[in-house]
């Protein structure tokens, strides 16, 4: 039982907190009816994304079992059998599609097309570089998607670009860490390597941190959002969002540490203080 949960990645499901980000930003997160069916989605969502890095897991298990840390995964080292795995996948597939069914159709076409995207990133997509980034980028705008599908939220512009090119920013930080692994050790945790190196990593990162701070400003600036919110005053958490991205530099370029975005997110304090910062500001200011 204790491998099979590691199989699933529980921690994982940070990321699929931003299917609340719509209601949200949309200034109803105190309708509890809303905040409701916007959890169950989080949970349908959760349970297919495992589905997902169990897909990923066998076909990634031979170059898991060459990286230092991956090796462990449970269907690398053994203590998980592919059979059984595939088993628990599509257990869990038909699981979150019955939820999200019930709650939006459309919803359940958006998980539906994810898990399409993926099966094909994890089969060939993943080898070809900067278009395995940016499925990754993809997935993370379908988790929106999701969650104004079953809020009935309109969805800014802003908010999609911005998340897209954030996800862009965390995925090439990730890679960085690839990069680095094959330099010191002469193993390829990945073929999709060969197409990146260092400076233009870097570089790619910069300009997307820099877009992002850009988005985030134009969404707090522009006229439909003052409006639609009626309060121009959002573009004060900009200071977070700012501390936030420069934190991650740091902990990419510095630190050299960039290889598990989840665990980041989990135990850095800096990063912890600045979105917990950013949620109490843009909570004082908008509700």
């Amino acid at each position: 039982m204790k491998n099979l949960i590691r199989l699933i990645r529980p921690r994982q499901y940070i990321k699929n907190l931003i299917i609340f980000l719509p209601l949200f930003f949309a200034g109803q997160f105190t309708d509890l009816f809303l905040l409701g069916k916007t959890a169950i989605a989080f949970i349908a969502f959760s349970i297919c994304a495992s589905g997902v890095y169990i897909f990923n897991d066998i076909q990634d298990v031979e170059y898991d079992r060459k990286h230092p840390i991956k090796k462990n995964r449970p269907v690398a080292s053994g203590a998980v059998s592919e059979k059984t795995a595939y088993i628990l996948m599509a257990i869990l597939f038909l699981a979150s599609f019955t939820i999200l069914s019930i709650l939006s159709v459309n919803a359940a076409l958006y998980m539906v097309i994810y898990i399409i995207l993926n099966v094909a990133y994890s089969l060939h997509l993943k080898h070809i570089a900067i278009l395995d980034v940016s499925i990754i980028g993809i997935g993370f705008v379908i988790r929106l998607f999701v969650g104004a599908a079953v809020t009935s939220t309109v969805l800014s512009m802003w908010i999609i670009i911005m998340i897209f090119l954030f996800a862009l920013f965390i995925a090439f930080a990730k890679r960085r860490d690839d990069v680095l692994v094959y330099l010191e050790t002469g193993h390829r945790m990945r073929k999709v390597v060969d197409g990146y190196n260092l400076a233009f990593i870097d570089s790619a990162m910069t300009i997307f941190a820099s877009i992002v701070v850009v988005s985030y400003l134009s969404y707090t600036t522009s006229t439909e959002i003052i409006v639609r919110l009626n309060n121009e005053y959002l573009y004060l958490t900009a200071f977070f969002v700012i501390l936030g991205i420069l934190r991650y530099l740091q902990i990419t370029f510095v630190e050299k540490l960039s290889g598990d975005p989840v665990a980041i997110f989990l135990n850095d304090r800096f990063l912890m203080f600045t979105l917990l910062g950013w949620l109490l500001a843009f909570i004082s200011i908008l509700y």
